[in-house]
């Protein structure tokens, strides 16, 4: 009986670690690239911010496909000339961040999605869903809400201030954790690269942050309005806004300390008055 429960064991054991090591199938292959590959590539439906992927493994072998998906950046650095006219290529000659989790079985996976080899169905475009009616005063204004944070995106994400500045955001300007986003209209290819951008962000800061809190169609197209507004109307935030908020803070705290010396002052001089008393009587 014992030796039964011990075969069950292990017949249970191996299938726990068969299905957790399997390669990713279509399914996960989709959800990965829809995570992370939609926001710049469509399969057939024509360039975004990076190339149409449809027939891509008959542009090169799949070996050097596999190993681009794993670490772009390398690729990129070792001088590889197809990879150097990726970037080329690029808005803004961007390069294409790596995947959370990116293996050889994952990068296979995807690459048979791409090409339909597991009759996965094609994903629509990251930021397909967007109007594209003009932009309005109202949509710049509803946007420049959305980024300073005056009103709160419907999932709960934070406001684009936190890590972003704009040219146009005055006072000590806005975050410095990610780029300044003055020119990243243009850069990104106009309101589809950066609406598909902003609709599944693909860097791994980006998923972080936003991926249980995506952005809704009517946020995205109110910053999409803010930040070409921005791109039009004024340059990069300059570091002057750095220097401002370390000149206000030593001043605050030069004050702060200025403050502290007349509220102790008397209190210092009534402490050492009562010591040198008490040191007195003693000696008498």
């Amino acid at each position: 009986m014992r030796f039964l429960r011990l075969v069950q064991i292990g017949i249970l054991t191996a299938c726990l670690s068969a299905y957790l090591s399997r390669p990713a199938d279509a399914q996960g292959a989709g959800a990965v690239f829809r995570q992370n590959c939609s926001a710049c590539h469509t399969i057939g439906g024509g360039h975004i911010i990076g190339p149409d992927l449809q027939g891509v493994t008959k542009r090169k072998d799949r070996a050097w496909l596999v190993r681009f998906l794993q670490n772009p950046k390398t690729m990129i650095d070792s001088g590889d000339p197809y990879a150097a006219q990726l970037v080329q290529d690029a808005p803004g000659r961007m390069v294409m961040p790596t995947a959370a989790g990116m293996n050889p079985d994952l990068a296979n996976a995807l690459l048979d999605y791409i090409e339909g080899g597991t009759a996965a169905a094609k994903p629509e475009p990251a930021g397909a869903t967007l109007s594209d009616r003009p932009f309005t005063a109202a949509d710049v204004a509803v946007g420049q809400q959305f980024f300073l944070g005056e009103r709160p995106f419907e999932n709960g994400g934070p406001a684009c201030i936190s890590c972003h500045t704009l040219g146009t955001i005055g006072g000590l300007g806005g975050g410095r954790l990610g780029p300044d986003l003055t020119n990243v209209f243009d850069r990104l290819g106009g309101r589809k690269g950066l609406g598909a951008w902003l609709s599944g962000p693909p860097t791994p800061t980006m998923q972080s942050v936003f991926g249980k809190r995506a952005l809704q169609p009517d946020e995205i197209l109110s910053l999409l309005a803010m930040i070409d507004d921005a791109s039009n109307r004024s340059h990069p935030a300059d570091n002057s806004s750095v220097v401002k908020f370390f000149a206000f803070g030593f001043s605050g705290m030069l004050v702060g300390l200025a403050l502290l010396q007349i509220a102790w002052r008397g209190r210092i001089r009534s402490v050492r008055r009562s010591i040198v008393r008490a040191h007195v009587r003693g000696g008498l």
